[in-house]
């Protein structure tokens, strides 16, 4: 809260500031102040202790609460410094300045706002409230004038108020001193912030008007007006120097040139740049006439030039029917759009569902912003037909290998995907030979780039594939299970010829011929896809032969030890001796020929007894081979 808190203040009007005592702003806590300002000690913080202060822009639970917290100096600025003081316990100066007042025989008027910090309910209800003299003293030190505030008593809520006197500079004094003494002394309570200390000439009361009023003048760019402003000056200046001066956007004050009477005429012009012109009467004695320092000033009239909006009107296209149609302006307060097909809506976005070809055309937005400034602009729409493409077969069914004739209308251009089986994906009729069944979408486009889709299905029949298995092996009297498999789509197998095999029709029938024979499995397609067929061999002995005797001289003729009917047994083992009973020859399972060789060396021509262990049926047979070289 802020208040004014007595009657010593100007009555008339004052002069910008020849001293502005702000302490500054920045992060908390501050910077010391001079030595010279005071007597007290410095705290870097926020709770100074007794006969302490602090430079700080917030305080906040000092003393378990018995001081307000605040959040910003006297302004309401949150980074704002402020002299923050706990008084000591004998009365003192706590802040000294000496300033430059630079107009003599002039009179200023002295300022501070001053905030008692203790809260109403401390110290039992019986503070110490702090007690104010405001000096002002030549170098020398004697005193100009004096002021006592009285006691600043404490309030419910922290309350900022402004405590000030005017003075009058003799001829011979252009330097003075500043001296604030608190007179109570120190204990429970005594403890204030001290803000924005100012020195302003004081002198008759000015008054501005702007057409009359001293109300702000608001206007839109573009618009044009005349100006005409008026001034009073209460009596107090004798032959009083009268200047207008003008301030663009809130930079420094400058005098209108020629303008020194109490009327002023301004012409707003199309051509005027929008912005805040703030206008003043400055008045001075005569004698002070180029020291603005040494000026009064009126109140501040105001002619605030908005800007126009600038719409900057789009869409999201050209775009195609059946998509969504978004028109856009911004810089506004509100919108009115108007368009085709008597449209109108507002918005600073506006959305079209499912557009249509009928809704292009020219549309308009007119933007009013905050000021009730307008601005218009407009955007052409295009809104582009779409093709109806359109694919054939709907769907096709071929065999495995085959192609198919697609055919697709409806556009200029033609993209088919997937690519793969296609003779070309850009013709609009492509060949489809695809492996696998496919469904195939064909995107068709105009010269818009709009685009429409359709849709081919492909089903493929896989060939007939037919795999009669391994050759088999066994002694006459035995049976085995053929392993034959079949693949593709909708097929039928059978088993040819039909001898001693219990199911032609299985893939996996029981056979015992008695002799060699070869059985052939047909798989064909009813579908017409083809037929395929393999063979299989059975081998089929009569009893296990083992030779004994070979010839390993790689001349093609007998040069391998061989027992082939062995391959109707899965499980046996075979190892062959030398004279020491040595094994020269190892093998399981296995039926590979034996070339005489031990670890890649040939074998002397011998006799080397061997030992068959056929495991499948408990059966050894033994013997001897020979080696001959």
């Amino acid at each position: 809260m802020f208040c004014s808190a007595n009657g010593q203040l100007c009555q008339g009007s004052l002069g910008d500031p020849i001293v502005n005592i702000t302490f500054g702003s920045g992060s908390n806590p501050g910077p010391s102040l001079a030595a010279a300002s005071t007597n007290y000690s410095f705290k870097s913080g926020d709770c100074p202790d007794d006969g302490y202060y602090s430079i700080v822009n917030r305080t906040s639970s000092c003393f378990s609460n018995s001081w307000h917290s605040l959040n910003s100096d006297h302004t309401g600025n949150p980074n704002g410094y402020f002299m923050l003081v706990n008084a000591s316990f004998q009365p003192s100066a706590f802040y000294v300045d000496t300033v430059d007042v630079l107009c003599n025989n002039t009179t200023y008027e002295f300022a501070a706002w001053i905030m008692n910090v203790l809260t109403v309910t401390r110290c039992s209800n019986n503070p110490i409230q702090p007690n104010l003299t405001f000096l002002i003293e030549k170098t020398d030190g004697t005193i100009l004038q004096k002021f006592d505030s009285g006691t600043i008593p404490s309030d419910p809520v922290p309350t900022w108020k402004q405590y000030g006197f005017f003075f009058t500079t003799p001829v011979d004094v252009s330097r003075v001193v500043v001296r604030i003494i608190n007179n109570a002394p120190g204990g429970c309570g005594n403890d204030l912030a001290l803000d924005d200390i100012t020195f302003r000439p004081c002198g008759p009361l000015v008054n501005a008007f702007l057409n009359g009023s001293n109300a702000a003048k608001e206007m839109c760019e573009g618009q044009t007006t005349q100006l005409n402003f008026s001034s009073t000056v209460s009596a107090g200046f004798t032959n009083p120097y009268l200047q207008w001066q003008q301030s663009i956007d809130g930079g420094a004050w400058t005098d209108i040139p020629s303008a020194n009477s109490t009327a002023l005429t301004k012409n707003v012009l199309l051509t005027t740049t929008p912005g805040v012109y703030q206008y003043r009467m400055s008045v001075s004695k005569m004698e002070n006439t180029n020291k603005q320092a040494c000026r009064i000033n009126s109140n501040v009239l105001t002619v605030h030039i908005y800007k126009n909006p600038n719409p900057a009107a789009s869409y999201n296209g050209p775009l195609c029917e059946a998509n969504t149609l978004v028109l856009s302006a911004k810089d506004g307060n509100e919108y009115k759009w108007t368009g085709p097909n008597s449209f109108d809506s507002s918005g600073a976005s506006v959305s079209l569902l499912n557009a249509q070809t009928f809704q292009s055309g020219k549309y308009y937005v007119e933007v009013t912003n905050a000021a009730g400034c307008k601005g218009k602009d407009s955007i052409s729409v295009s809104v582009n037909p779409r093709p109806v493409g359109s694919a054939s077969p709907d769907k096709a069914t071929i065999c495995e290998g085959a192609a198919v004739s697609l055919s697709g209308s409806g556009g200029g251009s033609y993209l088919w995907k997937p690519s793969y089986g296609l003779s070309s994906s850009s013709d609009s009729n492509p060949s489809a030979s695809p492996k696998d069944t496919t469904k195939y979408m064909l995107v068709v486009s105009n010269s818009f780039s709009c685009t429409d889709t359709a849709y081919v299905q492909v089903n493929v029949l896989k060939k007939p594939a037919a795999n009669a298995g391994v050759d088999k092996f066994i002694l006459s009297g035995d049976s085995t299970r053929l392993s034959g498999t079949a693949g593709g789509t909708n097929i039928s197998y059978s088993w040819s010829p039909s001898l001693f095999m219990n199911n032609t029709s299985s893939l996996n029938p029981t056979v015992n011929p008695t002799n060699d024979i070869t059985y052939i499995l047909q798989v064909a397609s009813n579908n017409n896809c083809g037929i395929a067929t393999d063979s299989v061999k059975v081998h089929v002995f009569k009893a296990v032969y083992v030779p004994n005797a070979f010839s390993p001289n790689n001349d093609g003729l007998n040069d391998y030890w061989n027992i082939p009917a062995l391959k109707a047994y899965a499980e046996y083992e075979i190892l062959v001796f030398n004279r020491y009973g040595e094994v020269v020859y190892k093998s399981k399972n296995i039926n590979t020929p034996w070339d005489g060789n031990l670890k890649g060396k040939a074998l002397p021509t011998g006799v080397y007894p061997y030992v068959i262990d056929i495991k499948q049926v408990s059966k050894k047979l033994t013997g001897w081979v020979m080696i001959i070289r």
